[in-house]
């Protein structure tokens, strides 16, 4: 990465750790192609709309938080229109992703709703096109 940059190896970690302790650099994030893994058989994501009611002094801040807490959660959103937080939830199976939602998120005081959607499948991830033959990734044809 560094020479991509144009910088010497340590000139990059050294920006890369000032990145850090700014807080701009959170981490790395592989993307995986799980169309390809027998354990991707197991592993079932979902989306969840929360319609919340925000608390005096905390806002939707204090929920968000609060939400974005559990294992469960890979992601948490807040959202313009119909419903108040997004969440991408990742669990083992539906039976799990369900006792989450059931157990956890809804028993939550001032959760007026949720509503779940499972992912059925990916095709693009990332910025990544997943699940697709290499020979069909190329740029799109375009015929004036």
């Amino acid at each position: 990465m560094a020479q991509v940059a144009g910088l010497s190896e340590a000139e990059f970690n050294q920006h890369l750790e000032q990145l850090k302790k700014d807080k701009i650099f959170l981490g790395w994030r592989p993307v995986l192609d799980l169309s390809r893994e027998a354990a991707a058989a197991a592993a079932v994501r979902a989306v969840i709309e929360v319609k919340i009611t925000p608390e005096r002094g905390g806002g939707f801040n204090h929920f968000a938080d609060r939400i974005s807490r559990f294992d469960e959660v890979e992601s948490c959103y807040l959202m313009s229109g119909a419903y108040d937080l997004l969440l991408i939830v990742n669990g083992a199976s539906l039976q799990k992703v369900a006792g989450f939602v059931s157990e956890k998120l809804s028993t939550i005081e001032g959760v007026l709703s949720t509503s779940t959607h499972f992912m059925l499948r990916s095709y693009k991830e990332g910025g990544f096109t997943v699940g697709v033959p290499v020979e069909e990734t190329g740029r799109l044809k375009v015929v004036p």
